[in-house]
């Protein structure tokens, strides 16, 4: 399996690279956007792929580090995502975004993707949502999120932030502003919520 490639970039598309490395061979690779981002024409690169092998033939995806290809891993171990829309995922979204929106359950983050639909993206956050270490998105989730309860109307006021039209993410964490700043009942926690928005 080829697992890294470290060349000089001989043509380059927001979808595509061709890597000569220097044993003179030149690899085609579908690759992210942070990939493309990081590569310049005639410039070397260095890129860690995954390789496809299928009935239709054989193909390399490139991504611009190790992390990003961990994500991509976890997202195509999602049934319904295929390779392709592994890239497209993060192509539309930074890893952190992608980490956070699975931790999180925000399906609208999810689905900002071009060509990604509500049902996989619920598909995904189900599947992997057990998988995502909240290390990983220590900085997007609140301190104190275990704080989140019914008895204490948390729960009331995360579903008037989520039917507001805010994401997940965004209302838990105006939900644990609102509540370090004194809010006590639903209707204290959505105004503090709402005007730290």
């Amino acid at each position: 399996m080829i697992g890294y490639l470290f060349g000089r970039v001989k043509n380059l598309t927001p979808e595509t690279a061709l890597v000569v490395t220097a044993s003179g061979i030149g690899f085609e690779v579908f690759i992210s956007g942070s990939a493309f981002n990081s590569m310049k024409l005639d410039k070397e690169c260095e890129l860690y792929t995954y390789l496809q092998a299928n009935e239709n033939g054989v193909t390399l995806f490139g991504f611009s580090t190790k992390e990003e290809k961990e994500v991509y891993l976890k997202l195509i171990s999602v049934s319904g995502v295929g390779p392709k829309m592994g890239i497209a995922v993060l192509s539309g979204l930074t890893t952190d975004d992608i980490l956070t929106a699975i931790a999180t359950a925000d399906v609208n983050r999810l689905c900002s993707v071009k060509g990604l639909g509500k049902k996989t993206a619920e598909k995904i956050i189900l599947e992997l949502r057990d998988k995502i270490s909240l290390k990983q998105v220590s900085a997007e989730i609140p301190a104190n999120i275990s704080s989140v309860n019914a008895g204490g109307g948390d729960e009331d006021a995360l579903a008037a932030l989520l039917n507001l039209g805010f994401s997940r993410a965004e209302s838990l964490r105006a939900i644990a502003r609102a509540r370090e700043q004194g809010a006590a009942n639903v209707e204290e926690i959505i105004v503090a919520a709402l005007r730290g928005m």
